[in-house]
Parts: C-alpha cells; structure tokens; sequence
C-alpha cells in the first residue's frame, strides 16, 4: 500500500517531560513516532512493581518510567498485553452491525496501543540505553530518529518496534511478483500482502513508454512495472521516509535508469499513458502514522486520485486503481459510491481483475474482523477518461 501522509499529524517541534526522581526533578526531550502527547504524570519504577499494579497505574493515567532490567521490562509490557487482551467469562454480546463492530474493534485497539505505550525508557545522547542487559540500539534508533545530542524519553513499545522494523529493513521481504527483496523503513507499509502484487503483476499492459506510480510507498509497484518493461516510471509520495525508503529500493534493485522519484501531492506534472494508485483501504481515523497507509479519511485519497487522474492522462490512457472491498463488508463504504465516484470522474471501468487474499489473518475464526476478512476480494479496476 501506499504511504500518503497528506491528513497525518504534524511534527511540532521537540517537548520535554518532566518527573521527579530521588526528590529531584528531571527533564528530558519527549519523542513519539505516534504523536501521543506529553505525559503529564510520570512515575519512576523498577524491577519491584508488580504487573497487577503497573495495570493498575496505566489505567488511571500513570506512565511508568522503567529504570529496572531490560528484560523484565520488555516481561511486563508482555504481562500488561495479557491483562488487556483477557476475556472475561461473560463477555458482551459482540454487534451483529459490521459497522459498529469494525468501530468497537479500533477503540479496542486504540485502548490496548494508549496503555502499552504508557511504560517508557530514558536514552541518553548517541542513543544509549543505560539499562540492565539492554541491547545496543544505536543503530536502529538514527535510522528513525537521527542523530541524538540529547537524553530522550520514549514508550518501550516504540522502541520494540523500531527495532524489529530495522531488521525488517535490513533482512527485506521476498516479493514474488519481483523475484527480489524490498527493504522497508519504519513508518513506511511493508508490502507483506502479495495478491495486490500479483495484480499489478499480471493486469495486460497497453504501453511500456511512461507511467505514474502515486503514493508510491516502498516503491514496490514501480519496481514491478520497470521489471514489466516500463521505460520510464515517475512514483510520487509526500513522506519523506516513503520518497527514502523508494528511492533505495530502487537503488538495489538497479531500476534508477527507469524510475525516478518525486515529491508531490498525488499527481506528478505532465500526462502518462499509465497511472497507477494503490490508496489506502479503509475509510477511518488513522492513530498513528503508519496507520495512513490503511486508513484514509473519508477515503479522501481515493476520491482525490479518481478526480484529478483524468486530468493526467493522456488520449486513450488507463489508470489502474487497486482495492480492496473490505470497506464494503464492513459497513464503511458501499460498491454504489464506488461506482459514482468514478462516473462523477468522468472514468468507465475497462475491466475488472479480482483476486482473494491469502494472508494469515483470512483463516483465523478468532479475528474480530474475520467475517468481512473471509468475503474480502482485492480487484485491480482498469479506467479510461470518457468525455
């Protein structure tokens, strides 16, 4: 998917927390890749809390600054995971509404993501955890952050993270549909789901001379049609981690000659033969950043790129919209709007290729979602720009 980042959050500049520590009271820089605000109330801890009352402190609003083991820490996020994940025995009669039980799911996640991100640790400058049995993180953390002058505070859970996608980044994921690796960075979708590849993969080609990649993320999609032949690809993004992270793919997968990445707001100058967009799926509220590249709006991304993509196409042009329908079966968007957003555009539904997905979360029963997961089919919609 795509990382269009044009309704995300705005940095503003750096804000400190304070606590108080050995009756003294202490600052530091306040980082959050999730734009979480401020903690206003921090209390220091170590290996003695237990996890019923560290539950206990996050549920009131308490962050807990970690000066224990590494370890044991990274042991009671697991502890505080398991308490908010338990069922009682009685639980509530889950919503027959998709809808509705789509909105109760997100509140659930956001309500797990709030407390697990509310036990925190202090780096110092050059990134240094000073903690028992931590590991070196240095490397990891200039690769999302940059250089560091500075002592910093952070959720632990944004750390975990931060370190798994570096390695993600390093180690790269096999894509079928290239016979290669793209090697994501942190904040940018790793293309873990192969069917909207294979899509574009296979879709006929009614022109190897130019085309546009839009929200262009990992830079996957433009990989690929440079592999079909494509002469020259121009991929667009606005996050500058996305506009990295493509570029470098690109770079190892020896396609610079074919594919040059731009800055933009959808659509690059100039007109193409082909136009290719994979926005994100689903019309929600993103909570994090990253989340951007699955939720969008009021499907504003979409509804942009189907009426300004007849404007950039040349006489007898295709613009090739990947999608998926799980909004549809879950209540958030009808195939009817689909339809009249794209006859609004001006745009007629060449031909439609449809595939099932295949990726874990299709099979599993205990998904609150499974049911609109098991009907979801991801089609590659081919339109042309009628007058």
């Amino acid at each position: 998917m795509t990382a269009y980042m044009q309704n995300s959050p705005i940095s503003e500049l750096p804000s400190h927390v304070t606590w108080l520590e050995n009756e003294a009271e202490k600052s530091a820089m306040w980082r959050s890749e999730a734009h979480v605000a401020v903690p206003k109330r921090v209390m220091v801890v170590d290996d003695t809390l237990k996890a019923d009352r560290a539950y206990q402190l996050t549920s009131e609003g308490t962050f807990l600054l970690w000066r224990g083991d590494f370890q044991n820490a990274k042991q009671l996020l697991q502890a505080l995971a398991r308490r908010i994940d338990h069922k009682p025995r009685k639980a509530k009669a889950q919503p027959t509404d998709p809808a509705a039980a789509f909105h109760l799911h997100r509140q659930a996640q956001s309500h797990r993501a709030r407390i697990l991100g509310m036990l925190l640790v202090t780096f110092e400058p050059h990134h240094v955890l000073s903690l028992r049995r931590a590991p070196a993180l240095a490397e990891a953390c200039q690769a999302v952050y940059g250089e560091s002058h500075q002592p910093y505070v952070v959720s632990l859970r944004e750390v975990l993270g931060l370190i798994g996608a570096y390695e993600w980044r390093k180690k790269g994921v096999e894509i079928a549909a290239l016979n290669a690796k793209i090697h994501p960075y942190y904040g940018v979708f790793s293309p873990v789901r192969g069917e909207y590849l294979s899509l574009v993969q296979q879709a006929p080609l009614s022109t190897t001379e130019l085309a546009f990649d839009i929200g262009t993320g990992t830079g996957v999609l433009s990989a690929i049609l440079a592999q079909r032949g494509v002469k020259h690809i121009i991929a667009t993004d606005q996050d500058p981690r996305a506009l990295a992270c493509a570029t470098e793919n690109i770079a190892r997968l020896n396609l610079t000659a074919h594919v040059t990445i731009v800055k933009a707001d959808l659509f690059p100058q100039g007109k193409a033969p082909l136009i290719v967009c994979n926005p994100p799926w689903i019309p929600a509220r993103p909570s994090s950043p990253i989340e951007y590249a699955i939720y969008d709006p009021d499907s504003q991304m979409l509804k942009g790129f189907l009426s300004g993509v007849g404007n950039h196409l040349n006489e007898n042009g295709e613009a090739w919209l990947i999608l998926s329908d799980i909004a549809e079966h879950l209540g958030l968007r009808s195939r009817e709007q689909l339809l009249q957003w794209i006859a609004d555009a001006k745009l007629a539904v060449i031909e439609k290729h449809d595939i099932k997905p295949h990726h874990p979360k299709v099979a599993d029963a205990d998904d609150p979602l499974h049911q609109a997961r098991a009907a979801e089919v991801t089609s590659l919609w081919r339109l042309k720009h009628v007058l």
